[in-house]
């Protein structure tokens, strides 16, 4: 048998025929993403397929990271990228160096889903919103410092009101490294705390030109600021996940240095009106007090400030007459009571018995009253007690009945 060749060989010829082919070496394909795993590696791992037929595919760290969105499952994608065969198992995939949604695409795509996540995380709730100082000190703005976003802010912010100081911290507004700029930027600015309000600002552009704007890391600043935030990015139809993430989102850089700094001349305006209000209710008010005061002074009251006195003193007088005439009727009620008590005490005491000619007659040793002929004999001593005192007596006889 002649020409045999090993399985390695087969597979290796067939890469080589595959690496040669025009076709092959550079396409496009578009399809759907299933079974799509993203290994700990940072490589992506799927099928692409259609109605009929599907391939497997393969991306590589180095171009997964250059990706605007995340893949999933079910998205229908293109892919520019090249044909090959995987030798150790002898089979063939698509190895993907670029992809983007199909019919979207990848920037908006990589909008809405970090929108999404991001509310979903709470970073867009009114809660965390921070009032914006009615007039800040100091502002801090954060754009190019070569545009005419800078230039439009400070005459703004100098016309309306002169006094309000402005720090400009220069950044990039769009390419690459530009999201970590501004981002450091607003961290830097609540390092310092030198300023009452940031102004995150830069003028209208396309999509992929407003980007930076559209970053995690900006978004992640915004929201960790203890200074609030004001977006001002682009044109009134422009939205960033800034505009979201901010305390305030103006239309315009422009409408960003109206809404930060009032203007002089009408606060003037407020105070001056207020002053003549108050003016005009402070009248009013010693208006009213005076007439309060004249009409009281007119009272008789005050023309006769010691009338109420001698009124009270006349109550006071009769009040005192009609307590005397109370007591002294209690008196004569509690002697009259007293007088029949008396009387019935009087009645029921032994000594008024006595002093009608009775007595009471003891035994001398022991005081007992003797009651009856029983209770005495002959040569006992007695006493006989008497309404006006009493006598000893001896016994000479006792006599029953």
């Amino acid at each position: 048998m002649e020409n045999v060749l090993t399985v390695t060989s087969v597979n290796k010829y067939i890469k080589r025929i595959m690496a040669e082919d025009l076709i092959l070496s550079d396409l496009l394909v578009k399809g759907e993403i299933s079974n799509y795993k993203y290994h700990y590696s940072g490589h992506m791992y799927f099928t692409l397929k259609d109605e009929n037929s599907t391939i497997k595919c393969v991306m590589f760290k180095s171009q997964c990271s250059l990706l605007k969105f995340a893949p999933e499952n079910g998205m229908k994608v293109i892919i520019r990228g090249y044909v090959s065969v995987f030798e150790r198992d002898g089979q063939y995939q698509l190895y993907a160096q670029e992809m983007q949604p199909d019919g979207l695409g990848s920037l908006y795509t990589a909008f809405e889903q970090l929108k999404e996540r991001l509310r979903q995380e709470g970073l867009f709730d009114s809660k965390y919103k921070k009032p914006i100082p009615f007039l800040p000190r100091a502002i801090g703005v954060v754009t190019s410092s070569t545009g005419a976003v800078i230039r439009d802010i400070i005459n703004i912010t100098g016309r309306r009101f002169n006094n309000v100081h402005i720090k400009i911290f220069p950044v990039a507004v769009q390419g690459e490294g530009a999201a970590k700029q501004i981002a450091d930027a607003i961290r830097k600015l609540n390092s310092l705390a030198c300023v009452d309000v940031i102004i995150v600002a830069r003028g209208g552009g396309s999509l992929e030109e407003l980007w930076a704007f559209n970053e995690e890391i900006v978004a992640r600043s915004i929201f960790e600021s203890k200074i609030p935030v004001i977006s001002a990015v682009g044109h009134e139809t422009d939205f960033t996940i800034a505009d979201f993430t901010a305390d305030l989102r103006a239309p315009t850089p422009s409408a960003a240095a109206e809404i930060v700094v009032p203007e002089k001349a009408v606060l003037k305006s407020t105070i001056e009106v207020m002053r003549k209000r108050l003016k005009t209710a402070l009248v009013k008010c010693l208006d009213q007090k005076k007439a309060e005061y004249e009409k009281l002074s007119k009272s008789s009251v005050f023309r006769q400030p010691y009338n109420k006195v001698y009124q009270e003193r006349m109550k006071l007088d009769i009040l005192n007459k009609y307590m005397q005439k109370a007591v002294n009727s209690n008196i004569s009620k509690m002697r009259s009571e007293f007088s029949q008590l008396t009387g019935k005490l009087d009645a029921l005491s032994p000594l008024a018995v006595l002093s009608r000619g009775y007595g009471v007659v003891r035994v001398k040793e022991t005081g007992k009253i003797i009651r009856t002929v029983s209770g005495v004999k002959a040569g006992d001593l007695v006493e006989m007690q008497i309404s006006d005192g009493s006598f000893e007596c001896n016994v000479l006889n006792v006599k029953k009945g």
